[in-house]
């Protein structure tokens, strides 16, 4: 006899051990000491994304696509959407507290929270909606995030408790709105999947442990760059289309221009993204803080590599809160790859 479809409440009890806030828990369990800070933060963070995705799916009958008539750091146009999908982050995690300021890309400054004023004890920085430039056309488009603890606890926090390396990142993570809402963050212990279940509302568990899959045939690169790229890095492209003898190397290019999206499928199918220096940015294009720094500790922890363009990303300080840098991302054998006939300069 076939099984009958769990109805929502029997559901809903499935899935209880395995929502966000109930795996965060576990996981702060084995960490003997943990004051639940950190806890409190990421499930604040999936509450956010919550928010940000309804947003993201409703935009267009509540007037929400379009330009803001301003422009952020960057000198960006900003979308009326990315404006929303900051004041959600900045509002939800400093209702949260327990840490002392926020970077956002849509901030010229770092910003101060109440818990600033006491004893916060970490920093968060965010990109509230990547792929600003695909509203409107029904693309996937994300929000990235990443935490460090700050320097000196004692001290008022300021934009300097940002400017730490990679490695001394806490927690990273991010949000992707498409088909499908997922939250996927690490903690330095494996990267964790999420999928929100909207018939219970909930984010559930649905890998564990989400590792990149080793022979990947995917390179996903912005070929309309070409003319500023390297000619070693116009090389390495070729060398993925075309072997020596002109035959074909089985490889597929894939490229939607939402970084966490491209990302998120280089994570889950394997290959390489590509978003190197060249002669149109000579210092890389993406931001070094909450795009680069989150998404390589991510990658590393799923077993991958990931470069400004010639060095291992995660050793990289931070300069200023808004820097610039390369990014080169993917499973290891790959990106070693990359490396090593790229050898990338820009020239």
């Amino acid at each position: 006899m076939q099984a009958r479809t769990p109805n929502l409440l029997v559901k809903a009890t499935m899935n209880f051990s395995n929502n966000l806030a109930a795996v965060v828990r576990r996981e702060e369990k084995t960490h003997p000491g943990s004051s639940g800070e950190l806890s409190q933060l990421l499930t604040s963070l999936g509450l956010a994304m919550k928010v940000i995705g309804q947003l993201v799916a409703t935009a267009g009958f509540k007037g929400l696509y379009g330009y803001t008539g301003t422009t952020n750091i960057h000198d960006e146009r900003t979308q009326v959407l990315d404006d929303h999908a900051d004041k959600v982050l900045v509002e939800v995690l400093s209702a949260a507290g327990h840490f002392g300021s926020l970077v956002s890309e849509e901030r010229d400054e770092a910003v101060m929270t109440e818990a600033g004023q006491g004893a916060g004890k970490y920093v968060v920085a965010f990109d509230p909606l990547d792929g600003s430039s695909n509203i409107g056309s029904n693309i996937p488009v994300g929000t990235i995030f990443a935490i460090w603890e700050r320097k000196n606890e004692t001290a008022p926090p300021s934009a300097a408790d940002f400017l730490q390396p990679g490695t001394a990142l806490v927690a990273a993570g991010y949000a992707l709105y498409g088909a499908k809402t997922s939250f996927v963050y690490t903690t330095g212990d494996g990267v964790r999947d999420f999928t929100l279940d909207p018939t219970i509302g909930e984010f559930i568990l649905t890998e564990p442990r989400l590792t990149i899959p080793a022979g990947g045939k995917i390179v996903s690169v912005n070929e309309a760059n070409y003319p500023y790229w390297s000619p070693t890095m116009r090389a390495y492209i070729h060398s993925l289309k075309e072997k020596p003898d002109g035959t074909a190397t089985g490889y597929t290019c894939r490229y939607v221009g939402t970084l966490v999206a491209d990302f998120d499928r280089t994570i889950r199918r394997g290959g390489i993204f590509l978003y190197p220096p060249s002669r149109k940015h000579p210092k890389g294009r993406l931001r070094l803080l909450y795009e680069c720094l989150p998404l390589a500790f991510i990658a590393e922890q799923a077993g991958g590599l990931a470069l400004d363009g010639k060095e291992r990303l995660l050793t990289r300080t931070p300069q200023n809160i808004h820097e610039r840098a390369g990014f080169v991302v993917g499973e290891t054998e790959e990106v070693t790859r990359f490396l090593n006939e790229a050898n990338p300069t820009v020239s």
